[in-house]
């Protein structure tokens, strides 16, 4: 079994029930409830499809892109006037990057993506004390 060659992308929308997913390369699409329940959805849909081919994949062969405004919307936890201090970027521009009324360069949005990842790796190795 050879593996895939190239990362399937999968663009992610929030739903009324909870996510979809589908790719504009290939014909899997699926939905979850959970954006953990779409994740596993996806690679089980995109190993079905290429089941046929001998095709091997893993969770790595998938990239997930959601746009901005979405993203914001379902991790409220995630204040983007926080982020925008966190990254050293304008905290008006940030927002309406979230808020869809300007769609950021490339470079600014590796840099916004790069700035949700150090969060996410600080949270990560975070352990919380309960002191009576």
């Amino acid at each position: 079994m050879k593996n895939l060659g190239k990362k399937i992308k999968m663009i992610v929308e929030k739903t009324d029930t909870g996510f979809s997913a589908y790719s504009e390369d290939y014909p899997i699409f699926t939905t979850g409830k959970t954006v953990s329940e779409l994740i596993n959805n996806a690679y089980e849909a995109a190993k079905l499809f290429f089941e046929e081919e001998s095709k091997k994949l893993n969770h790595e062969s998938i990239k997930f892109e959601i746009d901005f405004k979405q993203f914001f919307q379902y991790y409220k936890v995630l204040n983007s006037k926080f982020l925008a201090e966190k990254i050293g970027m304008n905290p008006t521009l940030l927002s309406q990057y979230v808020q869809g009324r300007k769609k950021p360069s490339e470079s600014q949005t590796e840099r916004i993506l790069t700035g949700i990842q150090q969060i996410g790796r600080e949270l990560s190795e975070m352990n919380l004390i309960y002191k009576r």
